[in-house]
């Protein structure tokens, strides 16, 4: 499965955040890596299903998770 990076809205209350995950879960996501700085967490999600993920009600955007260099 790939794995996806979602960032939930500005304004989301922990228990918000918690609520997208727990949606990732429903929909067969296994949550990775939780952030602190942002609020998000890093997923890795069937291709199929993230539309729903990216419609969740608390999440502001969903993004394929990749390297990124700096030249």
């Amino acid at each position: 499965m790939p794995s996806y990076i979602v960032m939930c809205k500005d304004d989301a209350t922990p228990e918000q955040v918690e609520a997208a995950k727990q949606h990732a879960r429903d929909q067969g996501g296994k949550i990775g890596h939780e952030y602190t700085l942002i609020k998000g967490f890093q997923v890795t999600f069937p291709d199929d299903k993230i539309v729903t993920l990216e419609n969740h009600e608390h999440v502001k955007h969903v993004e394929r998770d990749q390297e990124v260099r700096t030249c």
